[in-house]
Parts: structure tokens; sequence; C-alpha cells
């Protein structure tokens, strides 16, 4: 006899059949699963989902099974699936056990009701697909409590009336692989008291990674104190350093100041453009670097300090040594942790996210729309060598919208004001012709400004298509345009 004589023929049946070996089949392939009933308590999981138990805080399966779920799992959003009746296919759930993409289904009975809710636990292991998804979310939840905690901070700090970290490395902002890198070291380095150097062209963020890095050790509740060298006379920046005891010179404080050592103990001292520092000066911060003590202007007394030390500098300290400019063991004290804060020019994939940040943080001071720029006007700061990296993207922004009509900046307009800036062409200049008959180099032949927006237009998206491997949501996403105005783009490049 034919084996499909035996299957079932009706409807119904089938359906039945269906529910059955999807049902297994999940719980067999996937990592995990669990049922609720209407009221959202555990009924069921699997012999896969027992192994997340101690992880989630349980020992046996009956501590677990027959309560709320939300008391049993963190972040739960089954309740959810129940009240509304509708799935959620694709999730990421973070809790104490980890990060997993999850799938939730309602449960219905014969006359529709919801019934119940199943959930399965797809990935849960580094070595899936998805890894890059979850890796990226991680990224983001981080990023979003580093967020919450500058904002605790910033308050506790104004009930305090304490000197306190101003940003957290969610304000350093891009996605960039340099970028990511950079905060990766950062957090690092957080977790040591160990001196840290950054170094860096200036305008790059180092001061902002200093803040963060204060933020996430365990000295944030303690005073993070800077002090710019550079901005300081060498004749007062002993005092500022070290300190001045009552009385010490003619004008000097009655009372006696302390100096930024005393200022930061317990905390961050952060000491900015340090590759300024006079030598005579150096000496003296090297032996209380090295015993932890300070002595104050016109003082005999030794104070005993407690301050992690960030150093940041723009110029080549290792130069300097060579040059004898700088003391090697001062420069061995500090660099422990040196951590490379690259250019704008090495990460231009973050200039849109940085273009939107900054244009956010103009309107929010000036009370106007942030500005708008087209993705011509993107190309063409992405074609910038920016010297002075973000901080001359933030002059050139707010130029452009001080000088624009419209919240909508284009790229002639900012063309304008990158010429009148007097900043490098906006874009590379075409090589040489040479001539046959002299040998000499011709003048370039500079092609209408239409055409090299064009240009650098089509070297954006088709930078953009590559870097999301063709997907035009994505592609969009990074350009800073709408998907139907990429789509326009491409439809014209292609004919």
């Amino acid at each position: 006899m034919d084996k499909t004589d035996s299957l079932p023929r009706d409807a119904q049946s089938i359906l039945e059949l269906a529910a059955r070996s999807m049902f297994d089949l999940f719980a067999n392939a996937s990592e995990g699963m669990m049922l609720v009933d209407r009221q959202a308590r555990v009924v069921w999981i699997n012999e896969q989902y027992k192994r997340f138990l101690p992880a989630l805080g349980f020992q046996r399966v009956e501590d677990f099974v027959g309560h709320p779920v939300d008391s049993v799992v963190q972040n739960t959003q089954m309740h959810h699936v129940l009240e509304t009746g509708k799935p959620i296919l694709i999730d990421l759930l973070t809790n104490q056990a980890g990060t997993f993409v999850v799938s939730r289904i309602p449960l219905r009975d014969s006359q529709g009701e919801v019934i119940g809710a199943l959930g399965i636990v797809l990935f849960d292991h580094p070595e899936t697909s998805l890894q890059p998804l979850i890796g990226k979310f991680s990224l983001l939840q981080r990023d979003l409590d580093d967020a919450r905690r500058e904002l605790a901070s910033h308050r506790s700090g104004q009930l305090q009336g304490q000197r306190q970290s101003k940003y957290t490395f969610a304000s350093f902002v891009g996605a960039s692989a340099a970028a990511v890198e950079v905060k990766r070291q950062a957090r690092r380095a957080a977790q040591s008291s160990s001196p840290v150097l950054l170094l860096g062209e200036t305008g790059t963020g180092k001061e902002l990674l200093a803040h963060a890095i204060h933020a996430s050790s365990a000295r944030d509740s303690k005073p993070f104190i800077s002090l710019n060298i550079a901005a300081v006379p060498d004749t007062l920046l002993e005092a500022e350093f070290f300190g001045v005891a009552p009385g010490a010179y003619t004008g000097a404080d009655r009372k006696g100041r302390d100096g930024k050592f005393r200022l930061a103990d317990g905390g961050t001292l952060f000491l900015d453009e340090i590759g300024d520092m006079p030598l005579a000066l150096q000496s003296k911060l090297l032996r209380a670097l090295q015993e932890g003590e300070i002595e104050p202007l016109g003082s005999n007394k030794l104070i005993p300090f407690d301050a992690r030390v960030i150093a940041a500098t723009s110029r080549d300290l290792a130069r300097l040594v060579r040059e004898g400019n700088f003391r090697e063991d001062l420069f061995y004290r500090l660099n422990v942790l040196p951590i490379r804060v690259p250019p704008l020019r090495e990460r231009r994939e973050d200039i849109p996210a940085l273009v939107e940040v900054l244009g956010e943080d103009m309107a929010l001071r000036s009370g106007a729309q942030p500005p708008e720029l087209s993705a011509g006007a993107l190309a063409l700061l992405s074609a910038q060598v920016w010297r002075g990296n973000i901080r001359e993207l933030r002059n050139v922004l707010e130029q452009a919208t001080m000088r624009s009509d419209s919240h909508r900046i284009g790229a002639s307009q900012l063309e304008a004001v990158l010429r009148d800036a007097g900043i490098a062409n906006p874009a590379p200049a075409p090589a040489a012709a040479t001539s046959s008959g002299a040998g000499m180099a011709a003048a370039p032949s500079l092609r209408p400004l239409a055409e090299q927006v064009a240009a650098l237009e089509r070297q954006a998206i088709a930078a953009a298509m590559e870097a999301s491997r063709g997907n035009k949501v994505a592609a969009a996403k990074m350009l800073g345009i709408s998907r139907a105005t990429l789509y326009g783009r491409l439809d014209d490049n292609a004919q």
C-alpha cells in the first residue's frame, strides 16, 4: 500500500500534524524553548532551556516553572505578546544569562482566543552568523548605559557641587573600526588605575575620552580635575600643580591655595598638552607620581594624594625625548597605557553621524533647527583632510548654518564656506597633464563645480553600497539621506 494513503487528507488534520511537526522541530533544533499560560506563568521548558537556569539564579526546575515569567526572566516581552496577541518574530534579549536572538509566538484555541505564548531561543553562541548583529546591539546598549550614567553623574554633580566628568563613551560618536577600537582600549584602561597617555592631533576628542575613562572607572563618584598646561604661564604652573602654602610669598592668599593634585584626590587628574610642560617642572611631576605625595609652594610639609593621572598631547613625545625636551623617565612613567586617537580623515565613515550630533548640539544651543545636509554636501565633507579634525568640522558646520537662509545646506553652499575658510579644495585636484613638447607639467584642467560634486556623490554612494553589501536601506542611513533619494541617485547614475 502507498504510504500516502495513510496520510490525513482533511485540512484540520493536516494543520494539527504541521503544528506538531513544527513544535517538535523547534523544541529539538532551538537553543531553548518555554511555554507560558494566559496568566504569563511558565508551564514548561525543554531540556535545552534548563542549562540557562543557573545563570538566571535558579538551581531547580520547580523554582522556575510555575512562576510568573517576568519574575524569573529579566527583560522578557512574553506578557506583551499575551496582551496584544501579536508575535515578536525576531528580537534581541539581554539578561543575566547573556544576549540571545529570540522569537515569541502567541498560542490560540479553536475560537482564536490567546491561551498562552511560546518563547524560542534561536541563537545564544558567538559562532552564529547573527553575532555581528548581537555585537552591535551590545555596543549600543553599552553606550545607552553610559549615557544614562552621564546624566545621573551630571545631576549628582549639580547636587553635590563637585567637579564631575562631562562625557561618557556614548559621547565619542562613531561606529567605524577605528572609533570602536579606541573605545575598546579606553574601556579597558578605565578598569585600571595606571596612568593613561592619550596621543593624537588636536580636535580628535582626547579630552572627551579622558572624561569617559573617569566616568567608567571606580573613581567616577570622585572629582575630575583638568589642567591645560599650554594655557598656563610657566611661572604659575607649579602653583597650579601643587598648591601654595599660606603666606608663601608676597601677595599670596593668607589661607593658602590647593593645587590640582589636591583637588583631584580620590579622583582623576587630566593633564592636557603634557608635551608643553617645561623641563624644570617635569622632574617635580615625576617625583609626585612616583612618591604619591606633593609639597606645596612655600611649605616643607609633604602631603599624600591619590589621583589617577590621564595625560594627553598632540605632540610627538618620543621625538621630544630624543631632542632632550622631555624627560625620558617621565615619558616612561606616563606611557603605561598609551591610546592613539585617530584623526578624522582615518574614520571618514563617521562623518555623517558626527554631523548629525554636532548639528543637534548647535540647534540645542541656538534654539534653531539642526542643519540638514544634502548627499553632495556630505560627500564634500568626506573629501576633506580635516587638519583640525572634529573641532574644524564643527566650525565649518556653524559657518554654513549661519550663512544659510534655510536649515537645508547644499553642496554649493558648503563649497563656498570651505573655500572662504581657506580649507583645501573641496574636491581632489585632477592629475596634472604632461606636455609632450616640453615635458613640463601643465596646469590642471578644472571641471565645473557641478561635475565635481556629482563625481564625489557617486563615490560616496558607491562606498556606502559596498560597505552595506548592497543593502540600500543601510546605505541610505550611512549617507544620511532617505531611501527614495538613494534610489533616485542610483537610477540617475545608471543612465
